[in-house]
């Protein structure tokens, strides 16, 4: 590589000493690639049956259960099994900040940088279903990708917000147990992967990335409930946002403390003699010490891109009257008094775009009649509605969980798992709501195998002509409405079968090009 900047390298070299020589023969090796299955969807065992990829041109990544090493030439995302988020491409050492953040069903996670999703459906496979994420990222355009990566991995309980920390705040005081802050960062770990990020490294400078990761860590520290984990990570080579940043973090905030993460599989301890030396200074020895507990991944030591995390805890002491509220111990309001109405689209919004709340209080609840007739008569899932709101904006319908507080005058993307479009009685189903299905919970479906012509017309967005023996169609179902599409037996999409043709309800934005 040719275009890494002199300043880098001549701050990388004062940094490594001797081991700059092998950090430097990492931009001549050739980049790795990962993907991480989706527990959501199927276990490792069961990808390996079904999936060309899983014998032996895979190989495990040594910190992510899920997560599995491929070769450049698999092309993963072009094969049928990506289109059913049987799995995520993620660069492997991206895996590592969520495999750290103890993430357990039932708890409330946030993911504040979420775009454009990785880590969001990460934490979505740890949740398995129960508890609350909320996937937030502060620019509209990012949110789409989000939404669109949360809807693919089938996930039912995330919300996606398109907020500024402080914003959250007021809604979200002590509310989460696990809080994620992959922090917008210089990137310089990044180089070797995006050459573009090393063209613009002198113009997004790490003092300015600095002031942005100080602000977001000060807000979500108001955030994280007492005894709850914060990890901080970043993808950049840079002490002053990371084991400085993190300093500074602890003399702020001393209800916070470094959890110790023990390195295995290449990873390598944070570097507390980088710290900056007046924050060394009022941290104190041990403290400042703790910080050989947070993590480097550096590329010329394991199979990966740089990487930095800390893994912080909150004590378990809530602060005195007057401070942070302690909302726990309130009985959580009703979601249908969060969602703030939506200014009417006359055009009829894809699935690919997401909605985009207004600041306004003004709340609607929702006419769910056309949604639990669907319900009742296509699919197997009254039984979610015991446990979750149904919630609109205009006539896009959504199913949130009933955890929520009020989200009044916040962002909000999608408040839950999106639905369907409901208009005059008649509810048409997303594509998110059947990448959330199994196919056991359609009443009507059709699986054809991942390779087959079928699958690969029906992505195309073509229209099939089927059998009506072909369907699978549940005891007293009619042959004739809309059929949950399968690749090997996992969701794609939707069709609507009527006189032996089955018309293509992929959107545009989800077809194979």
């Amino acid at each position: 590589m040719g275009n890494i900047p002199a300043k880098f390298l001549e701050k990388m070299q004062k940094l490594l000493e001797s081991e700059f020589d092998n950090f430097m023969s990492s931009y001549d090796a050739p980049r790795v690639y990962g993907l991480r299955i989706n527990p959501l969807k199927l276990d490792r065992e069961q990808w390996r049956r079904i999936s060309p990829l899983g014998g032996e041109s895979v190989r495990p990544v040594p910190w992510a259960k899920e997560g599995y090493y491929y070769k450049e030439g698999d092309r993963p995302g072009k094969h049928p099994h990506y289109h059913a988020g049987l799995y995520y491409i993620q660069e492997p050492s991206a895996m590592l900040p969520v495999e750290l953040l103890d993430v357990r069903p039932g708890h409330r996670v946030l993911d504040l940088c979420a775009a454009p999703g990785g880590k969001s459906t990460q934490i979505a496979g740890k949740l398995m279903g129960e508890g609350v994420l909320i996937s937030n990222d502060n620019s509209a355009e990012r949110t789409k990708a989000l939404a669109k990566n949360i809807a693919l991995a089938g996930v039912r309980n995330a919300a996606v917000f398109n907020e500024e920390p402080a914003a959250l705040v007021p809604a979200f005081r002590e509310w989460f147990d696990r809080i994620l802050v992959d922090a917008p960062c210089s990137g310089e770990g990044m180089f070797r992967k995006d050459e573009g990020m090393a063209a613009s490294w002198d113009s997004y400078s790490v003092e300015r990335c600095m002031e942005m990761q100080h602000d977001i860590l000060e807000h979500v520290a108001a955030m994280l409930a007492p005894g709850g984990l914060l990890v901080y990570s970043t993808c950049t080579f840079s002490p002053e946002e990371n084991e400085s940043q993190i300093a500074k973090f602890l003399l702020r905030h001393p209800e916070f403390a470094v959890e110790k993460v023990h390195p295995a599989g290449g990873i390598s301890q944070g570097r507390p003699e980088w710290i900056d030396a007046a924050a060394a200074g009022k941290l104190g020895e041990e403290r400042a010490h703790s910080l050989l507990g947070t993590v480097r991944l550096w590329p010329h030591l394991l199979e990966g891109e740089g990487h930095y995390a800390a893994v912080l805890r909150k004590s378990e002491e809530r602060e005195a009257a007057g401070g942070i509220l302690d909302i726990r111990e309130k009985a959580p309001e009703d979601v249908s008094a969060g969602p703030v109405k939506r200014k009417k689209d006359k055009k009829r919004a894809e699935d690919t775009r997401p909605v985009r709340g207004d600041k306004t209080p003004a709340i609607e609840v929702v006419p769910a009649d056309a949604w639990r007739k669907f319900a009742a008569e296509e699919l197997g899932l009254i039984h979610t509605l015991e446990t979750m709101n149904v919630v609109h904006y205009g006539s896009l319908v959504y199913l949130a969980s009933a955890q929520l507080p009020s989200l009044d005058r916040l962002r909000v993307v999608r408040p839950g798992w999106y639905l369907g479009d409901s208009k005059k009685g008649r509810f048409v189903p997303s594509q998110a709501l059947a990448m959330g299905l199994t196919r056991a919970e359609a009443k009507r479906s059709i699986s054809w195998r991942a390779e087959s012509d079928e699958i690969q017309r029906y992505l195309r967005g073509e229209t099939l002509f089927v059998d009506k023996g072909e369907l699978d169609i549940a005891d007293g179902a009619l042959a004739k409405g809309y059929v949950l599409v399968c690749a090997d037996g996992y969701p794609i999409g939707w069709g609507k079968y009527v006189d032996g043709m089955l018309k293509n309800e992929l959107p545009a934005g989800w077809r194979q090009q």
